[in-house]
């Protein structure tokens, strides 16, 4: 890829077409997932090879329970080995592991593999991964002003600073796969001021190419928030 200006520090990508993915080659939807988390490897090599600073992905909704009991258990049978494979390699390659949402309707030994991954991969600071898990972006609002008003701090800062990932700053490029125009109650929050980029490669399919364009996209883009042109060339 070519010298990029102005790469963005977050990324956020809703991981969307593993199951038309395998449909379409008439594999069970199990597989489609599996090949998925393969291109989520595939992305966060890249990610750490171009410096992005974090990436948070949408691996399973709040509104994923509502899917086929089989479908479910195989995701979370993907997740726990996932999680257990990527332990050494993402402390090699600097990549510390977070996993954000609601874990308390995960099974207890899903939220064991979830904290030693998270404790083995800490000391990795050269990329942030946060993997969006039983997450909803109301739930993340509504559990961060909660804490904000227990503490008496109920403020857009206040919120702000106790929304999950809430270190990791906003996201700067959101990116949809599977040709879906929506974000789907992820990231609501931090995703107010975001570049939205929406493809329809399926995400099994995508790769450190996809990522490219969607990259190249974004560097194209003026960020103005809320200021004019010829402000933003005043400042620079």
């Amino acid at each position: 890829m070519a010298d990029l200006p102005h790469l963005p520090g977050h990324i956020a990508i809703i991981m969307d077409g593993n199951g038309r993915w395998a449909r379409s080659r008439f594999l069970p939807r199990a597989e489609g997932h599996r090949q998925g988390v393969l291109a989520l490897e595939r992305v966060v090599e890249a990610s750490v090879r171009l410096g992005i600073r974090a990436l948070t992905v949408f691996a399973f909704s709040s509104e994923n329970w509502r899917r086929p009991a089989a479908e479910v258990a195989a995701l979370m049978k993907i997740f726990a080995t996932a999680l257990a494979r990527w332990e050494e390699p993402l402390l090699k390659a600097g990549v510390s592991i977070r996993i954000i949402g609601d874990r308390n309707a995960f099974s207890e030994d899903l939220q064991r593999a979830i904290d030693h991954a998270e404790k083995a991969t800490a000391p990795g600071n050269r990329m942030h991964l946060n993997i969006a898990a039983n997450y909803g972006g109301r739930w993340d609002a509504l559990q961060a002003a909660q804490a904000a008003t227990a503490a008496g701090d109920l403020t857009l800062e206040g919120i702000e600073k106790r929304l999950s990932a809430h270190d990791d700053g906003e996201v700067d490029l959101l990116i949809r796969t599977g040709g879906e125009r929506r974000i789907s109650n992820f990231l609501l929050w931090q995703a107010a001021y975001a570049e939205l980029y929406f493809t329809d490669t399926l995400w099994p399919d995508f790769d450190a190419a996809a990522l490219d364009d969607a990259l190249n996209w974004y560097i194209g883009r003026e960020r103005r928030f809320g200021m004019t042109s010829e402000q933003l060339r005043q400042i620079g």
